[in-house]
């Protein structure tokens, strides 16, 4: 078949590499200017199975800016009439039997794209910034006794997760602050770090001498199913692209996937597709290492304010925080100063924050959050129209198996995953 893609980010790229390996003649179509400029640009990193559980007991609570922080989402404005509704279902879809279904399927998600992730890694000999081994660390026992039952969730799951005291936490990651309280950790084990923009970067150079075509600076402003088949897509240039100024011009392909994130709300209203997507804020920073024995061996994972710390080769990269309601706009100053806080929490001194060879990279990236927290990956109801989106903050951890999965249902075969929960359909697309 003749495909398009609309986006090239990672879960984009992903989605282009399948289905080129497939056969298929693959067009992906991007705003910007390269891959991955948006919210794979400098995520947390973690793809290990398990991060994503429901470590506190209040991780799905609704907080304004000014509340404790926390693990949860940070409401930045008053929600309109129709937001709520959004919101209810979110904060409904992370307790009781919902969020244990939940937390099993995604928890299937990255172990799923883990394998594959590293099938490719393998295959292509890709050398990018990777690490094993990762620690949720658990400040009291209080959040030690909440992390038991996601902790027996994930063995039941079948993943070797076990608990630590803090002794064994300490002895494992040796850098730890020891000034910071402490009860003790649950090790992930396997791979947990991997560098999503240079897996992406490389994946696309792959990909490309597979056959794919790449047009960036484009715009697809229209997408039209045509009856019987096929898809019309109406293409512009940004005023960034090289050739200038141009006027629209149209292409035909047997089908789209759509891979763009919360653009593809606007994307994809004219057709009556009324994806259940809201902006779910997250931000990062990227410092060079001041003294790899102050510096983590890999991952850790702070379970009171959702913070993570996780070793990039020679740099360490803290991620975290949910916020809802400021779709545009700078890096929230609070939000980084959370950061800041839990870097020097667990590891004072193990970057360069200033002074000569101080560079720190501060980013915010807007993450695509469906309303029951699941992703929307399949068919949609109108033909030729497939998506792959809403994957939040797990967008690098379960890219490479979503993209599998839907060549597969593309390809008219059936997944080795069970697509039913992150079908489309779900959700009357």
């Amino acid at each position: 078949m003749k495909i398009a893609i609309v986006g090239a980010g990672v879960v984009g790229i992903s989605c282009a590499h399948e289905l080129t390996v497939e056969g298929h003649e693959v067009t992906v179509f991007e705003r910007r200017s390269t891959v991955a400029e948006e919210a794979s640009f400098a995520n947390g990193a973690l793809i290990a199975p398990g991060w994503t559980a429901p470590w506190t007991v209040d991780h799905q609570r609704l907080a304004w800016p000014w509340s404790s922080q926390g693990a949860r989402l940070k409401l930045s404005r008053l929600p309109s009439a129709g937001e709520w509704g959004w919101l209810r279902q979110w904060r409904k879809a992370g307790q009781g039997p919902q969020c244990v279904s939940n937390h099993a399927q995604i928890h299937r998600w990255l172990r799923y794209s883990q394998e594959r992730q590293q099938a490719i890694t393998d295959q292509y000999q890709f050398e990018h910034d990777r690490s094993h081994g990762m620690l949720v660390l658990l400040r009291t026992e209080q959040e030690a006794t909440a992390a038991n039952t996601p902790l027996q969730q994930l063995r039941d799951l079948g993943l070797a997760a076990r608990m630590l005291s803090a002794e064994e936490t300490r002895t494992l990651e040796p850098s730890l602050n020891a000034e910071t309280p402490l009860h003790g950790a649950v090790e992930l084990g396997g791979e947990a770090v991997a560098n999503c923009r240079k897996f992406a970067v490389l994946l696309r150079a792959q990909t490309q001498r597979l056959g794919c075509q790449f047009e960036f600076n484009t715009i697809v402003s229209r997408i039209e199913p045509q009856p019987g088949s096929g898809v019309n897509l109406t293409l512009t240039l940004t005023a960034s692209h090289p050739g200038g100024a141009s006027s629209d011009r149209g292409a035909r392909f047997d089908a789209v996937v759509i891979c763009a994130g919360l653009a593809a709300v606007g994307m994809l209203a004219p057709l009556g597709l009324r994806l259940p997507l809201q902006a779910v804020v997250g931000h990062s920073l990227s410092a060079a290492v001041r003294e790899p024995m102050d510096a983590p061996q890999s991952a850790v994972l702070d379970a009171r304010h959702g913070i993570s710390i996780a070793r990039l080769g020679q740099r360490v990269r803290v991620a975290g925080g949910a916020e809802w309601g400021r779709e545009s706009g700078a890096p929230s100053k609070a939000a980084l100063q959370r950061l800041y806080s839990a870097l020097a929490d667990w590891f004072p001194g193990a970057v360069r924050l200033g002074g000569p060879a101080g560079s720190v990279q501060e980013w915010r990236g807007v993450q695509a959050t469906a309303s029951d927290g699941m992703p929307l990956i399949g068919a949609s109801r109108l033909p030729g129209i497939w998506l792959n989106l809403g994957h939040g903050q797990a967008g690098w951890s379960v890219a490479c198996g979503a993209a599998r999965a839907l060549a597969d249902r593309m390809g008219g075969r059936a997944p080795d995953i069970d697509l039913a929960a992150s079908s489309p359909q779900r959700c009357g697309l």
